[in-house]
């Protein structure tokens, strides 16, 4: 990769996880990457293992990115190499957008920078009221085929089991916060456009959410930007092939 990479290689990487999941989703990839930079996979607010902060204000995807902010402070990285899958990528827009002088370089997996359509948003904000309701119990079956590729549902049932495990694992509140906050993010092609560092674009080959074109338009929208489209998996390519994955994130810091 060249002198795309001059700026990388003493930044550590951080990692943001995609809804409905926390950040076990990295496990296949933690390993392998830590041979080459420092890894760092924080669980979002109401999700995995965080809490959920008492407040009064409506969910938003910045206050998602200033926690990133405040653990990167927390942790004293001046800046870091920030990856998001799905959610995780638009988590990683915000953090664009607050406070771009973090960010030295970006993985985007899986997601896109348009804002949702009127029927998309409508749907996150019926699902976070279905979940306060009922719980996390109709997840699943409301999101498996969406998440994992063709080639895992059919193959590798252990894979769609531990995304199921993982999703049931999800407390209400956060299920329901990161739906609101998503449905309310701005597009974010401008902020792309602004972000002048080494950028990754990585996309399931089998993705139906977030599909190959809409990988490709932030791609083309980002200064310095690579796609990588990865053989046999969907929307949360880090879990289906994490092999894959993390060769190409490891390539920013060879």
């Amino acid at each position: 990769m060249g002198p795309m990479t001059a700026g990388v290689r003493d930044l550590p990487l951080v990692l943001l996880h995609a809804f409905p999941v926390d950040a076990r989703m990295w496990d296949g990839v933690r390993a392998p990457l830590a041979a080459h930079t420092r890894v760092i996979t924080p669980d979002q607010r109401g999700l995995g293992r965080s809490p959920m902060p008492l407040t009064d204000r409506a969910p938003s995807l910045e206050d998602a990115a200033r926690d990133v902010v405040v653990l990167l402070d927390k942790l004293g990285i001046e800046r870091a190499v920030v990856g998001g899958c799905s959610m995780g990528g638009y988590v990683t827009m915000a953090l664009l957008r607050i406070a771009p002088e973090r960010v030295g370089g970006l993985v985007l997996i899986d997601t896109k920078a348009a804002a949702d359509t009127a029927e998309a948003r409508a749907g996150r904000l019926a699902m976070a009221d279905r979940v306060e309701a009922e719980g996390v119990g109709f997840l699943p079956e409301a999101m498996l085929a969406n998440l994992l590729g063709s080639t895992t549902r059919e193959r590798r049932p252990e894979v769609v089991q531990r995304v199921r495990d993982m999703i049931l694992d999800q407390p209400p509140a956060g299920v329901a916060w990161a739906q609101r906050a998503m449905a309310d993010r701005p597009d974010s092609f401008d902020t792309l456009r602004s972000a002048d560092v080494p950028a990754l674009v990585l996309v399931g080959e089998e993705d139906e959410l977030t599909r190959a074109d809409q990988a490709r338009a932030m791609a083309e929208a980002l200064p310095n930007a690579l796609l990588e489209v990865i053989r046999a998996a969907g929307h949360l390519a880090p879990v289906e092939a994490p092999e894959a994955v993390a060769e190409v994130i490891a390539s920013l810091w060879r």
